[in-house]
């Protein structure tokens, strides 16, 4: 397949297909061509020796993906956002509308996903119990030493927007200055120590002069439009502490797939072509 593109590309006759096919090195019979390394230092802002390596560790990554025959799909996905969310005290309909403000394209938080389903997937068949789960004082550790990663507005300013009727909650939403008369608009000040988890993650996520996604609170549907934050301090150990768990773990599997590729490089088939 890769020797038919190849033909296709020089048949073609574009200017840059010597620089495509100016294979620089094969990794297990992998090419990796100048214009892959030059095309990865530009987009990553990256050395040559980086992009290299980079490069390596990928194909690296994608075959003992293939090999093992690891896939991720929509139920995967699903039960990966899920955990999520409940790991930032969240319902997954909450946390979904937060993601969409973040991704005004959803599917890139989608393949975001599939790729860290994959990785957990992976990392849980080749570490076989030998990655070491995050203990009480290690999230505690790592909380005391991460504060700034916490920090959240100690105060809030905001505009609640309540109704039982949510099209009408919507349609004030995309239009505040015409307010339905099923809709209550009520200033008020909230601090932050006496939120719930959701809440507080809710008001963190939300910039000023915007909207909070709708959630339901006293059986009717709300929002909560942010005019000031105030103020700084650090959320609490608890609100975080699923959220700590799965940065840490993260963080331990992504190290052990790091040195797992540094020995594969020292048996794997690596030809410097130039």
């Amino acid at each position: 397949m890769y020797k038919l593109f190849l033909s296709l590309l020089v048949s073609s006759g574009i200017s840059f297909a010597a620089m495509v096919n100016g294979i620089a090195i094969i990794v297990n019979d992998e090419p990796i061509t100048l214009y892959d390394i030059d095309k990865t230092m530009s987009v990553n802002n990256i050395s040559k020796n980086e992009a290299v390596s980079y490069l390596i560790d990928k194909i690296l990554y994608d075959q003992l993906v293939q090999e093992n025959n690891i896939t991720a799909d929509v139920f995967d996905i699903n039960d990966y956002t899920e955990k999520l969310a409940s790991s930032n005290g969240m319902d997954v309909y909450t946390f979904k509308s937060v993601v969409k403000q973040k991704y005004p394209d959803y599917e890139v938080f989608e393949n975001e996903a599939k790729n860290a389903v994959i990785r957990q997937k992976l990392v849980q068949k080749i570490v076989k119990g030998q990655l070491t789960i995050a203990t009480e004082e290690d999230m505690k550790l790592y909380y005391e030493k991460n504060k700034n990663q916490f920090l959240a507005a100690s105060n809030y300013e905001v505009v609640q927007y309540a109704s039982k009727d949510k099209a009408a909650l919507i349609s004030t939403i995309k239009n505040p200055l015409v307010i339905s008369t099923e809709v209550t608009r009520e200033p008020i000040t909230l601090t932050i120590d006496k939120l719930q988890g959701q809440m507080q993650y809710l008001l963190n996520e939300t910039k000023e002069n915007t909207f909070t996604p709708i959630f339901t609170a006293n059986k009717q549907y709300m929002a909560l439009f942010i005019v000031k934050k105030q103020g700084s301090a650090p959320l609490s150990y608890e609100s975080v502490k699923a959220k700590i768990f799965n940065d840490i773990m993260s963080t331990r599997e992504k190290k052990y797939l790091k040195d797992h590729f540094e020995k594969q490089k020292l048996t794997a088939d690596i030809k410097i072509v130039r």
